[in-house]
């Protein structure tokens, strides 16, 4: 198992639950039903893709070492760009930073296609394994 893939999906996973779990109970009722949807929406991507890196730990012996490494990458980059993206979106008016929307707005479609580079990757390397 490649325990540093291991390390950043528990991280991820860490710390999915925990935004969700804020989300829920610690801005719900202080952001418009939008921001909240936003926010709910990262933390399922974030889920979603700490529970790839940790299938991808346990792929370790099946794929190439320089394919989980590059597939690492992008997930955790796709992780930081679309879900914190999204993130600090949803408390803009919480954090009084609304003059970031138009810096941050770019950066979540970016994020969304690193997931999606990630899982090209993944793919590619997988036929060629095989």
């Amino acid at each position: 198992m490649n325990n540093r893939t291991l390390a950043w999906a528990a991280g991820i996973l860490l710390l999915a639950v925990a935004l969700g779990a804020f989300g829920a109970h610690g801005i719900e009722l202080r952001v418009d039903a939008q921001a909240y949807h936003n926010w709910t929406t990262a933390a399922q991507y974030q889920f979603f893709h700490g529970l790839a890196l940790l299938a991808l730990a346990a792929l370790d012996a099946r794929l190439a070492s320089r394919t989980i490494s590059l597939v690492r990458i992008l997930f955790v980059l796709g992780v930081i760009c679309f879900c914190g993206s999204l993130y600090l979106l949803s408390t803009r008016e919480i954090l009084g930073t609304q003059g970031l929307t138009r810096v941050l707005g770019p950066i979540t479609p970016l994020g969304g296609l690193l997931f999606m580079a990630g899982w090209t990757v993944l793919l590619i390397g997988a036929v060629r394994k095989s």
